[in-house]
């Protein structure tokens, strides 16, 4: 497979192994991030004797050079043959020999992994999938169930082969991915549970030729023509594929691959299926239900058949330039098996058009497979035997890297050949059929620097909503405020994450409480207890079963806690437990507690409360001591309110100032940022008239003593 690396940040970032201490934040607000440790010892290697062991690609950080893998199998067993070397291959760019300079023989496969000492690791994050994503030994596989070119039936057909795909070809390492054609890229997400990829083929249901719209998305053009909703239907679904391709292509560099389950794609419906109103078939259309009946011929008619098949034809280009560039190989795998008509008979579409769409449909299939080094599993009812390739595609390949002599910027295509030398016979070799180029100007901007990135300041605030919480039973926010005889007040704040859509959660799972414990560097406990129902101590306990009313409602999961604790380092354990006090889940959190009276003019950690109606809002103004959010998600209908205390020393009165910030850490507006009471300022601050995406609110306050700053990340959603 050929793809272009070049000195960008992208291409870096795919070349670099990565780190999740690295990407870890820290979840106190203000506070710098720990320090990254030194990597950990790797445990030795397990391979069977004689195996090699998988090394990541070597990728050259050039704009000139090409990565090309090559798939070499028996033409009578078609089982990979990997015992080759640099010097049997021959590769030319556009008919000009180009020297190989990097060469890997990429041997994966299920054994290997099974014997490889460490488990698999469970995927509950996205850096979890990240990481796992860029080791060698792990093959990517995204399954595209399109349903909007399945026909009810055929579904129940295909639904064996791949779960035994799922289930007896995979490796305990591999990650897969589901995805329909409306599922957004943010939401692909990646796992090792090979049930809920089986549940979710079993919930596969095709729809071809069935237009009754089931999201506000179909409503939207539910009374449109059905030719006009075939075309919109299309362009759905190969948007998405090239959206998983490049989603998958900025995940790691190796060979990646899509499976396809569809029946293809017609650019012209026959005109008995040609309906004025998708929503109301037949309704309007003089052909429905005459058999064997064509259009007469009309130059308007082949024209329009025409422009139809050229648009078609530049979708599907932009799929496969798309898969090219990043690195993927589509598989297309056709539920019909054998398909001898392409129609029902009910619907009186001619043999003629029959055999046209069908072949068309077919057609489109091999054009995705054909040109990203895939196969078409098309025309055979054995769709098992024909997916098992495609583990074999996966697991055995040689991986050959070039520098370009032609470096071409021209932002064309150019053919790559690749042929073996030598005299052995029998085998046969497939890659990809070139790239395409980078133009003057990709060029420019691959090569140029990179930009500054935000402050650190931004970066930091911005890692807190970071955070991965999937998986997890509970969220935790910790803040402090100045305390007495010295010491600084610790709050803590704990709320249930509601279960991801499609993930059942028990009824003993349901986190009801957590207990707390804050150790000293020395070991002495400085706070011990269950939140909501706390121990007597040093603490202050929560009132009532939920602790201190939420910003919303009183009676919300979740519990707050406060205790006193010196400065410095401070480490706190969380529990997660159920109704019946079993474990649900469990962390540790290291956090530095400020000291607020070494300090000319120091401020709290902000404290965010989420509102949603004015009564809310009137609420939390009028409860000094609600229950803040820990959570950093909002909508767009929501409102905020943001607290913060400002200690100045004497009588001084601080000079405040607010500015919303963008993720790039530029300013966007200024904020008032009146006293609410004391030493407490808040910012009111509506969310409507933001755009999606992460956003950094900053504080600042000035004496002439000094000055200080707090900063907090958010992101708004739809």
């Amino acid at each position: 497979m050929a793809s272009i690396c070049a000195a960008v940040p992208l291409a870096a970032r795919r070349a670099q192994p990565f780190d999740a201490r690295a990407a870890a934040p820290s979840t106190v607000e203000g506070q710098q991030p720990p320090a990254q440790q030194p990597p950990a010892q790797q445990p030795p290697s397990q391979n069977p004797p004689g195996a090699q062991t998988p090394q990541p690609p070597v990728i050259k950080a050039r704009i000139n050079a090409v990565s090309v893998d090559v798939i070499v199998t028996s033409s009578k067993s078609g089982e990979p043959v990997l015992d080759l070397n640099r010097d049997d291959f021959e590769v030319r760019e556009d008919g000009k020999p180009q020297k190989v300079e990097t060469f890997q023989v990429i041997k994966l496969d299920n054994v290997t992994q099974a014997l490889d000492p460490v488990a698999p690791r469970a995927i509950t994050s996205t850096y979890d999938e990240e990481r796992e994503a860029r080791q060698p030994d792990v093959r990517l596989f995204v399954l595209f169930l399109d349903d909007y070119h399945v026909r009810r039936g055929n579904d129940l057909v295909v639904r064996k082969p791949l779960t035994d795909f799922i289930e007896n070809q995979l490796g305990p390492k591999d990650m897969i991915a589901v995805m329909y054609p409306l599922t957004p890229v943010t939401a692909l997400t990646f796992t090792r549970n090979h049930d809920s990829v089986v549940k979710a083929i079993e919930k596969f249901e095709g729809r071809k030729y069935n237009y009754e719209p089931r999201n506000e998305f179909e409503e939207r053009y539910a009374y449109y023509p059905t030719a006009t909703v075939e075309e919109i239907r299309t362009e759905v679904t190969l948007s998405a594929l090239k959206g998983a391709a490049i989603k998958m292509g900025g995940m790691r560099e190796g060979r990646k691959s899509i499976i396809l389950v569809s029946e293809g794609f017609s650019s012209t419906l026959p005109p008995q299926l040609s309906d004025p109103s998708a929503a109301m078939p037949g309704f309007g259309n003089p052909y429905r239900g005459r058999a064997g009946v064509d259009v007469p011929n009309d130059p308007r008619v082949d024209s329009q058949r025409f422009f139809n098949s050229v648009n078609l034809i530049d979708m599907l280009r932009e799929v496969f330039d798309a898969a090219n560039r990043n690195n993927t190989s589509l598989y297309a795998v056709d539920p019909r098996g054998l398909a001898p008509f392409e129609y029902d008979v009910s619907q009186g579409v001619s043999l003629q058009s029959d055999r046209q769409s069908l072949g068309e449909s077919l057609d489109t299939l091999r054009v995705l497979a054909d040109n990203t080094d895939g196969r078409a599993i098309i025309n055979r009812n054995d769709l098992a035997t024909g997916m098992k390739q495609i583990i074999k595609d996966s697991s055995g390949y040689y991986l050959l890297g070039y520098t370009s002599t032609a470096a071409p910027t021209d932002g064309k295509f150019h053919k790559i050949d690749v042929k073996l030398v030598g005299r052995r016979s029998g085998l046969d070799v497939r890659s990809r059929k070139g790239y395409w180029a980078y133009t003057v100007e990709e060029a420019a901007a691959a090569t140029a620097p990179p930009k500054p990135g935000p402050p650190a300041a931004v970066t930091t605030a911005l890692s807190a909503i970071a955070e991965p919480v999937r998986g997890r039973a509970a969220r935790f926010w910790i803040g402090t405020t100045r305390g007495e005889n010295g010491r600084t007040k610790v709050t803590f704040v704990w709320e249930p994450i509601p279960a991801a859509p499609g993930d059942r959660r028990e009824a003993a799972d349901v986190p009801v409480r957590v207990a707390l414990t804050a150790t000293a560097p020395d070991g002495r406990p400085l706070y011990r207890g269950r939140v909501p129902d706390a121990d007597a101590g040093t603490s202050t306990p929560a009132a009532g079963i939920n602790g201190a009313p939420s910003a919303t409602d009183p009676s919300s999961p979740g519990a707050t806690t406060t205790f006193d604790a010196p400065p410095g380092p401070l480490q706190l354990r969380m529990i997660v437990e159920g109704a019946h006090g079993q474990v649900v889940d469990s962390t540790t959190q290291d956090v530095t507690v400020p000291d607020f009276t070494t300090v000319q003019l120091s401020m709290s950690t902000p404290r965010v409360y989420r509102t949603r109606t004015a009564r809310d809002m009137q609420l939390v103004k009028s409860t000094p001591d609600a229950r803040p959010t820990p959570g950093r998600d909002f909508s767009r209908t929501e409102r905020l309110l943001i607290r913060v205390d400002v200690y100045a020393p004497g009588a001084a009165t601080p000079d405040m100032s607010a500015k919303l910030l963008n993720r790039n850490g530029q300013p966007m507006a200024d904020l008032p940022i009146p006293p609410a009471s004391g030493q407490t300022f808040q910012i009111d601050l509506p969310l409507a008239s933001l755009a999606a995406g992460e956003y950094v609110l900053e504080m600042k306050a000035k004496t002439d003593a000094g000055a200080a700053q707090q900063l907090v990340g958010f992101r708004i959603g739809s």
